[in-house]
């Protein structure tokens, strides 16, 4: 099955990526942190099979750690700018805009902040959209790091749902049950939130950019 598979993105610029690292990390260690898991996470999507990549980007690459680098590796992807007022809004315009550049196919969103994501793994997710409407895979923080959508009009059910917040998961699954949606449970992931996080997921993960930046951090 060929799907869309949406990353939306920030541009990993000092003192505004991943503050929640800062201390022990440093503004520019944490962005370090923030675009290594953004070029693994780009890696994994690249590679995957029958998967169309979207980013959905908001911030200035010109002024983030590795921007360049970043800007490389999105010429093999379709970018698109992230509108709206409110997390929840850019969301939901970014599944009806990846819909809209790649009509007729279903669409698997995920952020930049699990860099243990694989091609596998992506593949996998996107699976059921064969016969299901929608998966969502939740966070351990209570949030969620997945989510697909067999039609991305239903999308719309985002707005309004509060994000960045402990029941944010929660939330997501009743806005989707109260459209008439069946999400599949995709595996529980950790998403890099803190320091405690980013390490977790670095042991469990070595070899990537990821691991490397967050060695740096003393």
């Amino acid at each position: 099955m060929t799907f869309c598979l949406l990353i939306v993105a920030k541009a990993p610029v000092p003192g505004f990526a991943k503050t929640r690292l800062c201390p022990p990390a440093t503004p520019e260690q944490a962005a370090g942190i923030a675009a290594a898991s953004l070029l693994d996470t780009l890696d994994a999507a690249l590679l995957t099979h029958r998967a169309r990549i979207v980013v959905a980007l908001t911030g200035e690459l010109g002024d983030a750690a590795r921007g360049e680098e970043i800007a490389a590796v999105l010429e093999n992807t379709d970018v698109i700018p992230q509108r709206g007022n409110g997390f929840d809004v850019r969301l939901a315009n970014a599944h009806a805009d990846t819909a809209a550049l790649h009509p007729g196919f279903p669409v698997l969103q995920i952020g930049m902040d699990t860099p243990q994501v694989t091609p596998d793994s992506l593949a996998a997710a996107a699976e059921p959209l064969t016969t299901r409407d929608s998966v969502l895979g939740l966070a351990e923080d209570g949030g969620w790091w997945a989510l697909g959508l067999a039609d991305p009009a239903h999308a719309k059910a985002l707005a309004g749902v509060p994000m960045s917040r402990h029941d944010t998961g929660r939330e997501t699954l009743r806005a989707l049950t109260d459209v008439g949606l069946c999400p599949r449970a995709l595996p529980t992931l950790s998403d890099v939130d803190t320091i405690t996080d980013a390490r977790r997921v670095a042991a469990a993960n070595p070899h990537g950019r990821f691991a490397r930046a967050v060695v740096e951090v003393r």
